[in-house]
């Protein structure tokens, strides 16, 4: 099924759940109230491909270093349905050798205020008050501190509230090195972030297949449309980030960065393969360095690799090295003033 909401938003709702809740929840409890789960939850009905999101996601919260505890009932040892889950808040707690301070207290008792503010609104006492119609004892002074995911793109909200009510959406697309944008009707599935920058998987109706759409190039504003569609099976959002490592790993680029230097910080994150070698036969540690990186999208690496002038030189594709030369001509062309001829100063 799509996902209602990124899945970083959806772990982290579930982890301040648990901590909030003294004695933990039973699967149902979270699959009904917890943020993330609950847009899909249908009560009484097949929740089967939820449950095994909530696997999964247990499995990833524990490989991530958060001690979820699995307690049994201790009137019906072996039943799966009232098992509880539980974070248990000193399992949980800072070390002891964890210290603060003065002034960095003042700003993390800042930080809490604001993110009080902006957390505990719409969602959050929605899930308190949900959480205590069950019966759970809540303690809000936690969840008040859960700080909302903000993105750039101002497409992101609009098509998150798509997915999560299953609206088709239309929009303008600008695709890689095409001189205008073109109209878009689509079934949004999920929302991935890849390489630091958000995606849209979805269906295309008019092309009737999947596409993924860099948020960064929708032009202008998405409108939401009265076309209804079906979830479809499996996991949209993990199956794209699988495809969009394939194509990153299928289009390597070499690119000679200046040591120490920003270029070399920044694009040394995306190395692929072996991915490291001295530049022109040089040995390690002198002269430049020459980094094998993945690439999804040359428009926009072009676009990265000129920010960083002479720091940075492409190596190859050719086709790149053309699109960085390109944009630094059009930067120098843009700066260049007229010439003076003799006068006064």
């Amino acid at each position: 099924m799509a996902e209602a909401v990124p899945a970083e938003e959806r772990l982290f709702s579930l982890v301040l759940a648990l901590v909030a809740s003294e004695y933990g929840l039973t699967k149902a409890e979270i699959l009904s109230s917890v943020q993330g789960y609950r847009q899909r939850y249908r009560r009484g009905q097949d929740n089967a491909t939820l449950e095994r999101q909530f696997e999964r996601d247990k499995d990833d919260v524990r490989d991530l270093g958060v001690p979820l505890e699995t307690i049994e009932s201790p009137t019906e040892p072996g039943n799966n349905q009232l098992l509880r889950y539980r974070i248990a808040k000193g399992a949980y707690d800072l070390p002891a050798d964890v210290q603060f301070s003065s002034s960095e207290m003042t700003l993390l008792g800042l930080a809490a205020e604001v993110w009080r503010e902006g957390s505990l609104s719409n969602e959050s006492r929605r899930a308190i008050l949900k959480l205590r119609s069950l019966g759970v004892d809540v303690d809000d002074s936690t969840i008040g501190y859960a700080p909302r995911i903000r993105v750039r793109e101002p497409a992101f909200d609009t098509l998150s509230d798509a997915i999560n009510r299953r609206v088709a959406v239309r929009f303008d697309y600008l695709k890689p090195g095409a001189e205008g944008s073109s109209r878009r009707f689509v079934e949004p599935r999920a929302l991935v972030k890849h390489e630091s920058r958000w995606h849209l998987v979805g269906l295309d109706r008019d092309r009737r297949a999947s596409r993924t759409f860099l948020l960064s190039r929708i032009v202008g504003d998405v409108t939401k449309t009265r076309t209804v569609f079906e979830a479809p099976d499996g996991d949209p959002a993990r199956e794209a980030l699988a495809e969009l490592e394939r194509v990153f790993a299928a289009h390597p680029v070499e690119i000679d960065v200046v040591r120490g230097s920003d270029a070399e910080r920044r694009l040394e994150t995306r190395v692929i393969g072996d991915g490291l070698e001295s530049a022109a036969g040089r040995p390690t540690g002198a002269g430049p360095r020459r980094l094998r990186i993945g690439s999804t999208d040359l428009e926009l690496l072009a676009d990265e690799i000129a920010s960083y002038g002479p720091e940075a030189r492409v190596v190859s594709p050719a086709r790149l090295r053309a699109a960085v030369i390109d944009r630094l001509t059009r930067v120098l062309a843009d700066h260049r003033g007229p010439v003076r001829q003799g006068g006064d100063s």
